[in-house]
């Protein structure tokens, strides 16, 4: 297996340590991990929280480069933001990143996960529209800064809403929008299988959301877990598997050097 979402602690909310993740690695049937540590530009925002030292990360991450038992891709998840989008370019023309997730985690300059304000003043169906807006919006504007959007339906996480997931029919008109300019630009999306660690029953995003990719052209896939500690490497895979195969997939994406590699699910 491939996991192509891990976070270590050289994240700000990650646990384990790279060395802790390919000593379990084997045992858990992964063959290949792509790090992926949080990039978020926290301007304007009232936060403690500090913006990746990418430098850091990558010298952490030439220790484990060349390990013999596992292969290792230096990854990263950006979080897109429509004001950032040149300080973002900038930071990513002077890494050799093999593999960019760009996602939406600071929307309309709010952190969802840690600013319910967000979602103040707005029903369920309004907030999820203003999310998938500037979702759209960063596809748009951004091009070579991200290869697959990350948990596209992370909303839903948020909000303290009773219904905790989102049904492609009713957001049917700004999805069909997202999942069209990611295929024009080339771009995938990824299953997440944190969805189903967050108690939301499935991962991200919806599968209803990933049948419609497929149905539009859509080819690139990958699968990540959004693993913070080692014991969430991989987890949930089997189901993400299947879940993929009811949507009409049977291969999978993993980027080497920013360029897909498809592999057949077993």
């Amino acid at each position: 297996m491939k996991d192509c979402h891990v976070h270590t602690k050289i994240s700000h909310d990650g646990i384990s340590s790279m060395a802790e993740y390919l000593e379990v690695a084997k045992t858990k049937g992964v063959d290949e991990i792509t790090f992926t540590e949080h990039y978020d530009i926290y301007d304007g925002l009232k936060t403690n929280l500090k913006t990746l030292d990418v430098n850091h990360y990558q010298n952490e991450y030439l220790k484990y480069k060349d390990n013999e038992k596992i292969k290792v891709n230096f990854g990263i998840e950006i979080g897109l933001q429509p004001d950032t989008v040149e300080s973002i370019r900038n930071m990513v023309k002077q890494y050799s990143f093999d593999f960019i997730i760009g996602s939406s985690h600071i929307t309309c300059k709010k952190d969802m996960a840690m600013d319910s304000s967000f979602f103040e003043g707005y029903t369920r169906k309004e907030a999820y529209q203003r999310y998938f807006k500037e979702v759209l919006q960063n596809i748009k504007l951004y091009n070579d800064e991200f290869d697959v959007y990350g948990h596209l339906d992370y909303v839903v996480r948020y909000g303290g809403y009773s219904e905790k997931k989102i049904e492609y029919q009713e957001f049917k008109e700004i999805l069909d929008e997202i999942l069209i300019q990611l295929i024009k630009k080339d771009k995938g999306i990824e299953i997440n299988t944190s969805g189903i660690r967050y108690g939301l029953g499935n991962p991200h995003p919806n599968i209803d959301i990933v049948k419609r990719y497929k149905e539009l052209g859509g080819k690139i896939i990958t699968i990540g877990s959004d693993a913070h500690k080692v014991e969430d490497l991989a987890k949930d895979f089997d189901i993400a598997y299947d879940l993929l195969k009811e949507a009409g997939f049977d291969e999978i994406a993993i980027f080497h050097h920013r360029k897909p590699d498809f592999i057949k699910i077993k």
